[in-house]
């Protein structure tokens, strides 16, 4: 009933935010009040549930040093998503004819905050952390990073390899975050640097979605493995590539901190305990 009671509550603020942006479509100052609204009540609420129903801290979004933690993920996020933009320009697959629109690029901080912080206190912060109790670390990851990916097998424009792709570089890579610092103010600001900056700043699709027009009027074109065709950048192989070399560096983050919980049954419960300290 834990798992129920939390999945609910970020479900609901999820949905309500959602629909909330939606009544004022068109209006990018109005989604970006929203948007922010959004994002801080469902951490309040997942908080306040979880300190309900675990009769625990909620630690994982704690405030001490959550804007330090918060700011590094979110210039890890951008940063690799500007890198993946860098080859396709390089390649002269991505071409910029201008600026477009500094008031969508707004509207799209305020929706992409709100989409960043339920997807990761769903994902990361509900699911995750439950079935990490029940199967340990590795095969947490493998099991989310996999329902994460198949999630978007529901976007306009899907693709069997661009949930592939999501898995792999967000869904893995969103996870690893989390283990290394068992926090979610990291993953949160990842998954919002890397939305923001296709969507917000370079004007690209985002998992399939044809987002409002964001601050640089921008077309990109090539091979399909390269640009992730109608799909966007996160269905190139750049974006997996760098997704893969910083999941490898969580990873490494969280063996070192000892913040893996082992498969075995005794092995978890103690290894949990000592998270739990």
């Amino acid at each position: 009933m834990r798992f129920i009671w939390q999945l609910l509550a970020v479900v609901v603020i999820s949905m309500a935010g959602g629909q909330a942006t939606a009544a004022v479509d068109g209006n990018p100052w109005l989604q970006l009040v929203i948007g922010g609204l959004s994002a801080v009540l469902a951490v309040l609420l997942y908080g306040w549930v979880v300190r309900r129903t675990e009769h625990r801290p909620s630690t994982e979004v704690g405030r001490e040093g959550a804007p330090a933690a918060l700011g590094r993920g979110v210039l890890i996020g951008a940063a690799m998503f500007t890198a993946v933009i860098a080859n396709l320009f390089v390649g002269d697959y991505y071409e910029v004819d201008g600026v477009a629109s500094p008031s969508g690029a707004a509207g799209l901080l305020g929706f992409m905050a709100a989409a960043a912080v339920t997807e990761e206190l769903l994902y990361r912060g509900v699911l995750f952390r439950y079935v990490e109790k029940l199967t340990g670390t590795w095969i947490a990851l493998l099991l989310t990073a996999l329902v994460f990916g198949g999630m978007h097998l529901l976007n306009p424009d899907a693709s069997l390899w661009g949930a592939v792709a999501i898995a792999v570089e967000a869904g893995g890579m969103l996870g690893a975050a989390y283990v290394a610092t068992r926090r979610l103010w990291v993953p949160i600001g990842v998954h919002f640097g890397w939305n923001f900056a296709a969507s917000g700043v370079f004007s690209t699709e985002v998992s399939g979605n044809d987002t409002q027009q964001g601050l640089l009027d921008s077309a990109t074109h090539g091979p399909v493995a390269l640009t992730g065709g109608d799909f966007g950048p996160e269905g190139s192989v750049y974006s997996v590539l760098f997704g893969v070399i910083v999941t490898i560096v969580f990873l490494s983050l969280a063996r070192n901190r000892g913040h893996l919980v082992p498969r075995r049954r005794a092995d978890r419960q103690a290894a949990l305990a000592k998270l739990a300290r």
